[in-house]
């Protein structure tokens, strides 16, 4: 038996991979991975340099190994076993990140940082593994992802046990992203958001998609009770009744958060000092400079 988690962590990191394990044993269902995969090939391939040596951390699929391990060398930091897909990659903690300083050009997540409990930490660790002008580059869900699930639960839970438990994990927010990259060291901070909105025949066709993502409730804080049928029944109703459309079929919000951030090099770009500008405002807008 394992133990238990310490009292300040939010996510059971080992529950998180028990059930990627389960899920992968069962039939893994990666459609957001695929597209989160194609997004961020194109976004690669609009970069006009090289990156020779790469590091895939902790996506939850070998998808993005493979797709990488043909053009440079590739180190992949899987989260469980059964994704190993290349030579010499390894089961790691994205916590604790077996890189030297300076020994990675890039370094991809997808749909993996969402779940650990030190996310400025683990940035930390990328930025330091990171050669000077090199890029770190990763998508994971945001604050509205499964928002609608998340309402419907809850109210289900309210009305029927008179209170409620954390049941959809809390997700990062594109601002706090950005200012978290900047805290960790990186140079030309980016974070934008694609909203994908995928169609169910019911709440439970969700629920059970989730399951075959190893995304099923990873809180510490979750109850370890089971949920009666009732609260399941209603929340399907409330869902229904609040997000159906015409053909009575669900809409289930994913939220895809892309961050990227380089690591400093005197080549990048840097803006002005203040002061040091050659024309004024006025001038280069055409107008008359007034005096308040």
């Amino acid at each position: 038996m394992s133990a238990a988690p310490a009292p300040h962590t939010i996510f059971d990191l080992p529950l998180v991979r028990q059930r990627l394990a389960r899920a992968w044993a069962s039939g893994f269902e990666g459609f957001l991975l695929h597209r989160a995969l194609e997004d961020l090939l194109e976004r690669l391939a609009l970069i006009q340099r090289p990156f020779p040596v790469a590091v895939d951390l902790a996506t939850p699929a070998p998808d993005l190994a493979l797709a990488l391990a043909h053009q440079r060398e590739l180190l992949q930091l899987a989260p469980i076993a059964e994704v190993l897909a290349t030579p010499g990659g390894r089961v790691a903690d994205p916590e604790a990140l077996p890189l030297q300083p300076a020994s990675a050009d890039l370094v991809v997540s997808l749909l993996a940082l969402h779940v650990i409990n030190d996310l400025p930490g683990t940035l930390v660790q990328i930025r330091r593994a990171l050669r000077p002008d090199g890029l770190f580059i990763a998508c994971m869900p945001g604050g509205q992802t499964l928002h609608e699930l998340r309402t419907c639960l809850t109210a289900a839970e309210s009305e029927i046990c008179g209170g409620a438990s954390p049941r959809v994990i809390p997700f990062a927010d594109v601002r706090d992203m950005g200012a978290l990259l900047q805290r960790a060291g990186f140079a030309l901070p980016v974070a934008d958001i694609d909203s994908v909105t995928v169609r169910y025949d019911s709440a439970f066709a969700l629920m059970a998609e989730l399951r075959a993502m190893g995304a099923t409730n990873p809180l510490v804080a979750r109850s370890r009770k089971p949920l009666p049928r009732a609260v399941f029944l209603r929340a399907a109703e409330l869902y229904r009744a609040r997000y159906a459309d015409a053909d009575g079929r669900i809409r289930a919000t994913f939220e895809m958060i892309w961050v990227s951030g380089w690591a400093p090099h005197d080549n990048q770009q840097k803006p002005l000092r203040p002061g040091s500008a050659k024309m004024r405002l006025a001038e280069a807008l055409g107008t008359r400079e007034g005096k308040l």
